[in-house]
């Protein structure tokens, strides 16, 4: 189920543009008519893509798509008038917001969108490889503290440290992480 928040100064305008998105597959679209009441919703919610399409009652749309560029996981477009499309694009493009000019083709859209849905997903990808680095960070720390404690608390070296737990991993069938936590609580009390 993909979710969009579609933030757009009136329901006529509000009303093509979810037309579009729930062509594109987004099957629940939040709609808010100004950029307060959408900051709230996204606070609460996590949304596949913001739309934004400015300007809007209270503000012009360029200082919210910067906004839920850097404080949420969504793709964020901003839809501009044509005039305007080059600027707001120099302005917004190293935020990784996606300008788009209006009138809206149809057909660009489409490919806009999968554009969104790619990037989107890439970025997922980095951020989950950096949530397991930062395990194995954690798990190393760990484990060096293990062996700092078996150094100090029982004279062995760095090496035989190292070989104990690894040994005692295996042999009791877990990882070396468990054993490291054990050691710790053995000898840190």
């Amino acid at each position: 189920m993909k979710k969009a928040l579609l933030i757009s100064k009136t329901p006529q305008s509000a009303s093509s543009l979810s037309e579009l998105l729930t062509a594109e597959g987004y099957d629940k679209i939040d709609t808010f008519y100004a950029a307060y009441s959408a900051k709230e919703a996204a606070q609460d919610t996590t949304f596949d893509l913001i739309c934004i399409n400015a300007p809007l009652p209270d503000e012009n749309g360029i200082e919210l798509s910067r906004m839920f560029a850097q404080t949420t996981r969504s793709s964020v477009v901003i839809i501009v008038p044509q005039k305007s499309a080059d600027e707001v694009n120099d302005l917004l493009n190293p935020h990784g917001v996606l300008v788009i000019a209006r009138p809206i083709n149809k057909h660009l859209f489409h490919h806009y969108l999968q554009f969104t849905d790619c990037f989107r997903a890439r970025l997922l990808r980095v951020e989950q490889e950096n949530e397991r680095l930062k395990g194995m960070v954690e798990d190393l720390k760990i484990i060096d503290r293990a062996k700092l404690l078996l150094v100090t608390c029982l004279n062995m070296s760095e090496d035989q440290a190292h070989r104990y737990l690894e040994k005692q991993a295996m042999d009791m069938r877990t990882s070396r992480v468990n054993v490291a936590k054990q050691v710790i609580q053995t000898y840190e009390n």
